[in-house]
């Protein structure tokens, strides 16, 4: 007889996550990233980082190098310059999203070019289906409209899922602005789903949620999320990539 595993629904506190300020950017991490590391606490699924960064007026990340990782930016506040060693060039604004397909190798910088306010992010990866491809960028804006009291499907590459931004992964991540509002979002019981409140105040399934607060979830076949705040919800297939080498 097959075992049954029991349902997750298992909330991090914002004051729970991994935080470092290094003057110029501050920075949280829910699952290990840079100095921090947990064996325990190293991925959900396939989502293997969701840092939430601040970066300081003038001031961002130098030029440095990726490879093999689908990487995600979602822009709360201010706006992110992007360059890259394939040439692209790009300034991301509130509610707009940054892809970059690492692949084979990508050196990027990303930067702060406002000299008086800061830029607020959540920058997300994802494990792709298979290592080795090109690597690619993106970036697509949208109106606040089109995620007011509704998911918002900003990028995707799983089957059947429309998206602006493709994704070289069985993976999909939605926003929403919440004004008051209720939604709700049906999870495959073998997938993993990663719900993070951006600002503001939610109940999702009767938990109470602030800003920072996330809540990882497997088995459990319906999310009901209400309040008013900006959240961010993956939906994510499991992995046995050894996530140590990843």
């Amino acid at each position: 007889m097959a075992t049954q595993t029991a349902p997750v629904f298992a909330i991090q506190r914002a004051a729970d996550r991994a935080f470092f300020d290094f003057g110029w950017l501050k920075t949280n991490h829910s699952f290990s990233f840079a100095d921090y590391f947990d064996p325990d606490n190293l991925n959900w699924g396939a989502l293997r980082v969701f840092n939430d960064d601040v970066v300081l007026p003038g001031q961002g990340f130098g030029t440095h190098p990726h490879r093999d990782m689908e990487i995600v930016t979602y822009v709360l506040r201010g706006e992110l310059e992007h360059r890259d060693s394939l040439g692209h060039h790009g300034v991301v604004a509130p509610g707009g999203v940054q892809y970059m397909s690492a692949g084979t190798g990508v050196r990027h910088s990303e930067f702060n070019h406002s000299k008086e306010n800061d830029v607020h992010f959540v920058q997300m990866w994802v494990l792709p289906r298979s290592n080795g491809e090109p690597p690619d960028y993106g970036q697509h804006a949208f109106a606040e409209d089109e995620r007011r009291n509704r998911w918002l499907v900003v990028a995707s590459g799983e089957p059947g899922v429309e998206a602006p931004v493709g994704l070289r992964a069985d993976a999909t991540v939605r926003v929403a602005k919440l004004e008051g509002g209720a939604l709700s979002y049906a999870f495959d019981p073998a997938r993993y789903g990663f719900l993070f409140v951006a600002d503001g105040e939610v109940r999702a399934n009767g938990e109470r949620l602030g800003t920072g607060d996330a809540v990882r979830i497997h088995g459990v076949a319906n999310l009901e999320v209400t309040g008013s705040a900006e959240v961010v919800l993956w939906d994510v297939p499991p992995t046995d990539v050894r996530l140590e080498d990843a």
